[in-house]
């Protein structure tokens, strides 16, 4: 058998001039070099980010973990053709939407490709699905958070929809991240202003009230709609089915269109309902002029038609988004369905509460919560709300208007709905210290 030195792979390599160089990751990238490299490669626009830069430290550890090898963040943009994003017909929209996601994808794997031949380290995170779908109950499941980086980079500012806006191609674009193992020569800096114009327009449009005039974003209320047919809203329909008795039965719920769309999402990429917060957005140097020169007559093509279409729309019952279907939109069709969301870990339940309250349905509540939590999981914790704005603090804090002591399974049953709150009472498993009127109005802004 062949030494490892005599055998001709390894031969060939030690041969090369530059081997020593290929193999030492300390060296910089010519930052213009790599912006050349990735619009060539089809980019729109590029932005470079340290891995110790502060802006990004909440997903250092994470990337470290997956990526140990990470010096550079490398944010990457294709922009997507704004009237097919701003059609009322959903095929239209979503089918731009996926042609995008597969262009940015594909971008971004010949960027790392021409790293590779480099001898540059460098990986290309999905920009949306596949995520690592294991983890769907922790919480997490992108490997990448790609709005902040893109911001860090210099693409963009977050606008009050929630969403990436560039200064050049608005909020008519997607995003990924690429990491390399090698530091470049200058980073990016954010952009000195906030591209967004504060026109609510976004507010106007969104089917379920998910955008608050204030600032205010109710997460549960867009991701119930927007993404009926990912996740969630598919778990809540494959659970229609097991709990249905027969075809008859199961149609009573679910309409022939719905179970077509679901197969349609299935087939060829999970379709978004909603998404209007990107249609309206007039924000961007190449966006704007429509919107500036006839505000009026921007309206009425771009959001009127949005806002007058009859839909359904899927809302949790006795949620702030099923008011606002009934208030804003009577003509659009509410559905009540169950969102899908089922925190597994203690955990999971106290970082889900910010996303989950329904601040309208705690009009008038003013109240502290003690939560003790034993068996599997021990945890104490504060609920505080207060002038509809929710507070999760951990430790016990301030007067308690009630205590709540609950093996720590036995609650996370309840909330799943798979275990009676009523006989975890009569076990013990649940125990309150204070008036139940108060669990009461808390379940209230938690609506299922």
């Amino acid at each position: 058998m062949l030494h490892l030195q005599e055998h001709p792979t390894v031969q060939q390599f030690l041969s090369r001039p530059h081997a020593k160089r290929e193999s030492n990751p300390s060296r910089q990238l010519d930052a213009e070099w790599l912006r050349q490299l990735c619009l060539g490669a089809g980019a729109d626009d590029v932005g470079f980010v340290e891995i110790d830069r502060p802006a990004i430290a909440d997903q250092r550890r994470d990337i470290l973990a997956l990526f140990p090898w990470t010096k550079t963040l490398l944010s990457v943009i294709c922009r997507m053709n704004r009237e097919p994003i701003r059609s009322p017909a959903r095929s239209v929209a979503n089918l731009e939407f996926h042609h995008t996601n597969d262009e940015v994808n594909n971008v971004a794997r010949k960027i790392v490709e021409g790293l590779e031949r480099h001898g540059i380290t460098a990986s290309n995170p999905s920009a949306g699905f596949p995520m690592e779908m294991e983890r769907f109950n922790a919480g997490k499941l992108w490997l990448i958070s790609h709005k902040p980086v893109a911001v860090a980079a210099g693409l963009g500012q977050m606008g009050i929809h929630r969403n990436v806006i560039h200064p050049k191609f608005g909020n008519f674009i997607l995003l990924t991240t690429i990491l390399l193992g090698t530091e470049v020569t200058a980073y990016s800096n954010p952009i000195s202003y906030n591209p967004c114009l504060a026109c609510k327009l976004c507010v106007s449009a969104c089917p379920v009230g998910a955008i608050g005039a204030d600032g205010h974003f109710n997460f549960a209320a867009c991701y119930t709609h927007n993404y009926r047919e990912f996740m969630g809203g598919f778990s809540d329909w494959v659970e229609i089915i097991a709990e249905s008795k027969d075809a008859k039965g199961y149609r009573s719920t679910v309409t022939d269109s719905e179970s077509a769309s679901m197969w349609q999402s299935l087939s060829f990429g999970a379709n978004y309902k909603a998404a209007y917060c990107l249609a309206v957005c007039p924000a961007g140097e190449d966006v704007i002029a429509p919107f500036l020169t006839n505000r009026k007559g921007f309206v009425q093509a771009v959001v009127k038609p949005l806002q007058d279409k009859k839909e359904t729309v899927y809302v949790v019952p006795g949620s702030d988004a099923e008011a606002h279907v009934e208030r804003r939109f009577p003509h659009k069709k509410p559905k009540l369905v169950s969102n899908g969301l089922r925190p597994r870990t203690i955990q999971q339940f106290l970082r889900a509460l910010p996303l989950m309250f329904q601040r309208n349905q705690s009009e008038g509540l003013t109240a502290t919560y003690h939560f003790s939590f034993h068996g599997e999981e021990t945890s104490h914790a504060t609920i505080s709300i207060q002038e509809n704005i929710l507070q999760v603090q951990d430790g016990h804090i301030g007067r308690a208007n009630i205590r709540i002591t609950a093996d720590s399974r036995t609650w996370l049953g309840v909330l799943a709905k798979e275990q009676s709150l009523v006989w975890a009472f009569i076990r013990g498993k649940i125990r309150i210290k204070g008036s139940p009127k108060w669990l009461l109005a808390l379940g209230k802004c938690f609506p299922s």
